[in-house]
């Protein structure tokens, strides 16, 4: 079956990201010389450096960033949640809609990673893609649970906790975070209309 199990597994969408971020890291630590940590050089080009995206225009950046990974352990923590969290929401909105808030909430972190970070700034990782997917899916069961406060609570923890550790980009977080958030309002909403008309017989348009 080979690796045919592992899109069954955690769903073909979330299975094809995580190989995107991992074959970017494989080229990232062959122009480093270093698979267990990325040379700012490769950073700068691969990665999101401010001053290039707004100098340059090198704005293709604002998507390529959120595939690149500062290190063995950035990669390793943010795939192991892209998996777990990923094939949820993927099962939940099915494989076009997760790369989709992938996509956006990523690119909102990277954006507002360049408004609000100096220009000299380099950064990397699929950190606002993943907070879009969890606010995404916290959201979406606050909504269809009928608990929002809930599912604030639990966004704002989460961002809490993640903003405290050390040579983070809380701008990102809180871009994608907040994006993905609005997102899962509005597929929470569709749900729950969907699952009431089940329930009481009527039409669902």
């Amino acid at each position: 079956m080979g690796v045919e199990k592992y899109f069954y597994r955690y769903g073909k969408a979330t299975f094809t990201l995580f190989l995107i971020n991992v074959a970017v890291y494989v080229v990232e630590s062959i122009l480093s010389g270093n698979p267990l940590s990325i040379s700012i050089e490769v950073l700068a080009r691969l990665g999101q450096w401010n001053y290039a995206v707004l100098n340059y225009g090198w704005w293709w950046q604002l998507l390529t960033a959120m595939f690149v990974h500062v290190g063995i352990l950035h990669i390793g923590f943010n795939m192991y949640f892209l998996l777990m969290m990923g094939r949820q929401l993927e099962g939940i909105l099915g494989p076009k809609r997760l790369v989709m808030v992938y996509l956006v909430s990523g690119l909102a972190g990277n954006l507002l990673t360049l408004l609000l970070l100096p220009p000299n700034s380099v950064s990397a990782g699929a950190s606002g893609a993943l907070f879009g997917i969890v606010g995404t899916l916290i959201v979406i069961m606050g909504v269809v649970g009928g608990n929002m406060q809930g599912a604030l609570i639990n966004a704002f923890v989460l961002f809490l906790i993640n903003s405290l550790l050390p040579s983070v980009n809380i701008y990102a977080h809180l871009g994608g975070l907040v994006v993905g958030m609005a997102i899962g309002y509005y597929y929470g909403k569709r749900i729950k209309r969907h699952l009431m008309a089940r329930m009481y017989g009527y039409g669902y348009y």
